[in-house]
């Protein structure tokens, strides 16, 4: 297992996590035997967003006695009320519902405590003013939540919460069909059974969002990552191709600033199922050639840093160079810890001899050695 830093937080956190919502179908010894599992391969973080009682006491009894190896996420906000969920901001609701987690996780502490859901811009704007942030802070202050995070869909909300210097992660939800469509306040979009033929791409909020992430080390933890298994069947897929798991994975674990996938797990099968991203080819885990042999796909022209381009007889990273590029020009000024980090390239953008034999072998068409150019006088800038 390969561990990644949480954006600024100093926590390493496993490439593969566990999000733990389809657990609530299970008993106690299946769920026991699915943490034990994960323990196994390596996975150390673990998404409890659920508020039936059962599932959360049932995931307590399995890290009992292994609570420090455990990173938790863990939500407010999140309640259940006449046995069933409710998202609250109902603050005697809310801390009697974190209260409730604490116990039955048999924890006096969750590592990351996240404000639960939260899609609407102005919602953001009263829970950043209001009682519930208020609360959050009081945690914090007492090391009852150790870092605070957000959970939500909306890559508006999002980035409201990476610039806003006090969220210091968020939960997002990114797979190759979620990044073509703009933000919305209504999730239910992400799941249309066609999605419109003029999108060109990833949608320019969500490329901002990564980028903002990456550069303020905001941590990204990825839920959605298998768009709810609909990626997995061409009849239910937006591109009309099915990807894989692994697939899937590598997708969400090349965009700036995520740290960890949120996998659900019913079984150790599906463990297993997930964590074969870490011994996988890179034959395996190609989803370009996939997309753009797709008779529906938008990345035509846009690099995904998918990695296609390698290798170089220059050894330039060429995938690191067009994210640091990527990562630069939505700035007015080249932010100094991006160019640092190109200075610290082994091989740069400088370096290439434009032969052109990356840009034979990118699946979407990228005009790599212009990018190159443009990298290396960017980055010259004031040098």
């Amino acid at each position: 297992m390969r561990y990644r830093k949480l954006g600024n937080t100093g926590l390493e956190v496993s490439e593969i996590g566990l999000g733990a919502e389809w657990l609530e179908r299970h008993n106690a010894e299946e769920v026991k035997e699915v943490i034990e599992c994960c323990e196994k391969q390596g996975i150390n973080i673990l998404d409890c967003w659920m508020a039936e009682p059962k599932v959360r006491s049932n995931i307590g009894a399995a890290i009992e006695g292994k609570r420090d190896r455990w990173i938790i996420q863990g939500h407010l906000g999140s309640t259940w009320q006449d046995g069933q969920y409710v998202r609250t901001r109902d603050m005697e609701k809310v801390k009697e519902a974190f209260c409730d987690l604490l116990t039955r996780l048999r924890t006096d502490y969750v590592d990351l405590g996240m404000i639960h859901f939260v899609d609407e811009a102005a919602e953001f704007e009263q829970i950043m003013t209001g009682p519930f942030i208020e609360y959050v802070r009081e945690l914090n202050q007492k090391g009852i939540i150790r870092h605070i995070g957000m959970s939500t869909h909306n890559p508006d909300v999002a980035k409201l919460a990476a610039e806003c210097g006090e969220i210091e992660m968020i939960l997002f939800s990114i797979n190759p069909a979620f990044d073509l469509l703009p933000a919305t306040e209504d999730m239910n979009e992400y799941f249309a059974e066609t999605y419109d033929e003029a999108l060109q791409g990833i949608a320019p909020e969500r490329e901002a969002l990564y980028r903002i992430c990456e550069e303020r080390g905001i941590g990204i933890t990825v839920m959605k990552g298998y768009a709810g298994g609909r990626l997995f069947s061409a009849q239910s897929s937006p591109f009309g191709v099915a990807l894989t798991p692994v697939q899937c994975l590598h997708y969400a674990l090349t965009r700036p600033a995520v740290a960890s996938v949120m996998v659900g797990y019913d079984t150790p099968e599906h463990v297993a199922a997930a964590v074969a991203y870490e011994t996988a080819s890179e034959e395996e885990k190609d989803y370009a050639t996939v997309l753009a042999n797709a008779p529906r796909h938008a990345y035509s022209g846009q690099c995904t840093y998918c990695g296609h381009c390698a290798p170089c007889p220059a050894e330039i990273d060429i995938a690191m160079v067009n994210k640091l590029y990527d990562l630069a020009v939505m700035q007015e000024e080249v932010p100094s810890a991006v160019r640092a980090h190109y200075i610290g390239l082994s091989a740069n953008a400088g370096d290439c001899i434009g032969c052109g034999g990356c840009e034979e072998r990118c699946p979407f068409g990228v005009h790599v050695v212009e990018r190159m150019e443009k990298a290396d006088t960017l980055f010259r800038q004031g040098v």
